[in-house]
């Protein structure tokens, strides 16, 4: 690589010795390369003349003659460099160019007798020089973390797939996004930089604001202020947009991640139910043509209606512990221990009901590979959602999953102050115990609620995980064009 380089740097000084500038400030191009193509037949002839620009991926030199593949964001096609056409000076020049370089070629189209679209070129000039190899160099560019690491060489070196990924994602949002303003819900922005974090359970980035003299908090989840916006007045709105929680990192976890939430007044959880489900069917026609996704080698057929399953009769039928039966922490940590689970013992009831939760879509079950709707928590793991109608001791909330995934959360609001606070201060009295991602109460958000807010449905949506589903990653550091990572060798 060292050498490499060194040998660049030697071409790019005899460049400049030469009065040519490697890094020229203007450019002309009159068409891409795949208008070039598509209108190859119509516009072959040396009659044409033809600018395009882009990449040099592959040259050779056969005398005097030399052919050069150029590839730019639409194609590559083949340019044809003659002695005779360019004059001797410019055809030398040709030996200071290398692969991964920049430049802009002007011609006429041709076919080669092999039958190749290729451009003659009469006229070019150096864009970029560049100083380090592609990666087809060493072989193309096969490891993970180097990809993600160095997501520039990685698009280089496998353009087609990676790029497509990052198509669905775009894809994925601006449908997403179509879907909400159809109903016309409202886009807004909230925080970023927070004086108080919640909305979700999560421990958050802190950051210091020197002019203010005051911590602020990088935002876990919008929900609070997007619920202050439905006290305003405002009846349907949404945010897509970063969120950002200092945990684990794995498979499905990334410390920075895209989240949509969105609210509406007068509705609630089925009215959310069916929301989810008929724009993740939305989404999946727009992106992939058909409501039929195949993930991870599993087909997962998106149309609606999509099952619904209440969370305890699925743990108790995927894990054999009702939980119903064991009504506080100890006897419940008890049973799963029995049953052979790992109990984290600075977990209260609730958050081990979430364990319990995860554990069975650890599970090769087809049923929970497909779309459903886990329905009916237990209030103590849901701080911010309305106690259920019917049942005493559970909420009305509900979570999306789709094959094996767990991509959103959604409650009928709660929207009673009073209960709310009360809701809060059991959450800190967690914190107290030891659980350092309980909610803490938020006196601003309260205040508002008891301006008050109407009935409201509420949702979260991952949209890493959708992308997920849409472009079948398994991981989504591969949906993420800069996902975050440890420290290199070097770096520690």
């Amino acid at each position: 690589m060292a050498d490499e380089r060194e040998m660049r740097l030697q071409r790019l000084h005899t460049l400049r010795e030469q009065g040519i500038n490697p890094y020229p400030n203007r450019v002309k191009r009159t068409h891409t390369i795949s208008e070039i193509l598509h209108h190859f037949d119509e516009w072959q002839g040396p009659e044409g003349s033809f600018t395009v620009t882009g990449r040099i991926r592959l040259m050779r030199e056969m005398g005097k003659v030399a052919f050069m593949k150029i590839e730019d964001g639409t194609g590559s096609i083949q340019a044809f460099f003659r002695i005779n056409d360019i004059g001797e000076k410019a055809y030398h020049m040709l030996k200071l160019l290398d692969v991964g370089d920049f430049v802009q070629v002007t011609g006429y189209l041709f076919l080669t007798r092999t039958g190749e679209r290729t451009l003659h070129v009469t006229d070019f000039r150096i864009l970029s020089k560049g100083l380090r190899p592609l990666p087809e160099k060493f072989h193309g560019l096969e490891d993970k973390e180097i990809r993600q690491r160095k997501r520039y060489l990685d698009l280089i070196a496998n353009s087609d797939e990676v790029k497509n990924i990052f198509v669905i994602r775009s894809r994925t949002i601006t449908a997403m996004r179509r879907y909400l303003d159809n109903l016309d819900f409202l886009e807004v922005e909230t925080p970023i930089l927070q004086p108080l974090y919640g909305g979700a359970t999560a421990r958050p980035f802190i950051t210091h604001h020197h002019t203010l003299d005051r911590d602020f908090f990088l935002r876990i989840a919008v929900e609070l202020y997007l619920k202050r916006l439905i006290v305003g007045g405002f009846e349907k709105v949404y945010e897509i947009g970063r969120n950002f929680r200092n945990e684990g990192i794995d498979r499905i976890h990334n410390p920075e991640f895209t989240m949509m939430e969105c609210y509406q007044a007068y509705a609630d959880y089925e009215d959310m139910m069916t929301l989810v489900e008929e724009m993740i069917h939305y989404i999946a026609i727009e992106v992939r043509g058909t409501p039929r996704i195949t993930y991870q080698g599993r087909e997962i057929d998106l149309t609606p209606p999509w099952p619904r399953i209440p969370l305890l009769d699925a743990i108790a039928e995927f894990t054999g512990i009702d939980v119903r039966l064991f009504p506080d922490k100890e006897s419940l940590a008890a049973e799963m221990r029995a049953k052979g689970y790992e109990v984290d013992p600075k977990h209260g009831r609730g958050r081990l009901i979430d364990d319990l939760m995860g554990a069975i879509f650890r599970k090769d079950t087809p049923l929970l590979r497909q779309a459903i709707f886990l329905t009916d928590y237990p209030r103590d793991i849901s701080p911010l959602a309305k106690d259920h109608s019917e049942v005493p001791g559970l909420v009305e909330r509900f979570q999306p999953f789709i094959g094996g995934l767990e991509c959103g959360n959604a409650f009928t609001e709660l929207n009673d102050p009073i209960d709310q606070r009360k809701r809060f201060e059991d959450q800190m009295r967690q914190r107290e115990q030891g659980d350092d991602e309980a909610q803490v109460l938020d006196e601003d958000f309260l205040e508002a609620l008891e301006v008050g807010m109407p009935p409201a449905g509420g949702l979260g949506i991952g949209v890493d995980r959708i992308v997920m589903l849409m472009a079948d990653q398994d991981s989504i550091r591969d949906v993420i064009l800069f996902p975050a990572l440890r420290k290199t060798a070097e770096e520690q």
